[in-house]
């Protein structure tokens, strides 16, 4: 292959990542605006609640 043509092949290659990245973009943002259209001003659940501390005295 001629170093013309490798060269057009990851021009190719980069054009289809950096759409593909504008594109997951995207939707993630139309995906959070729907998601804020559901559940307006609520903060979400913690994802692993820890136990409430007691006071201990072991000193």
């Amino acid at each position: 292959m001629p170093l013309m043509q490798i060269g057009a092949v990851l021009l190719v290659l980069l054009v289809i990542v950096i759409a593909g990245n504008l594109w997951f973009h995207f939707v993630e943002s139309v995906l959070e605006r729907i998601k804020g259209l559901f559940h307006r001003k609520k903060e979400p659940p913690a994802w692993h609640p820890l136990p409430p501390e007691e006071d201990r005295e072991d000193t």
